[in-house]
């Protein structure tokens, strides 16, 4: 005997799997983000940062109007940072804590900081890489 579902029930069912298996349903809301193709500087807090997973980097804007780029990669042990706060860009693989400013290693076993990448902005948007 068939059963059938409501659009309701699958539609419920399928954004229980993906969450399930971490993987977003809607771009840029979590998960794997990219500059491919640009940014949009409204994308990047003031005061805080963005991490791009597919393109192994993190962008900040430590204040308004100022974008910088780092790789995601930490120095320490080649972990991908995995935070960014108002206060620094973090490894939570082992605790190293870097600068949104410039990248500068903060605190942690990393014993430098990351790695700036260019950034440019035309409008708003960003280039980075």
């Amino acid at each position: 005997m068939m059963q059938s579902f409501s659009r309701r029930t699958m539609l419920a069912g399928t954004g229980l799997a993906a969450a399930a298996i971490g993987t977003p349903l809607l771009g840029g809301c979590s998960g794997t983000q990219s500059a491919a193709g640009g940014l949009s500087t409204s994308r990047v807090p003031v005061g805080g940062g963005l991490i791009l997973e597919a393109d192994h980097k993190v962008v900040t804007q430590p204040t308004a109007g100022t974008f910088k780029a780092f790789s995601s990669t930490c120095p320490h042990a080649g972990c991908a940072v995995s935070r960014v706060t108002a206060e620094s860009i973090e490894c939570t693989c082992h605790g190293s804590h870097f600068s949104l400013a410039d990248g500068a290693r903060m605190s942690g076993p990393a014993t430098t900081g990351l790695t700036e990448v260019p950034v440019t902005v035309a409008g708003d948007t960003l280039t980075i890489g």
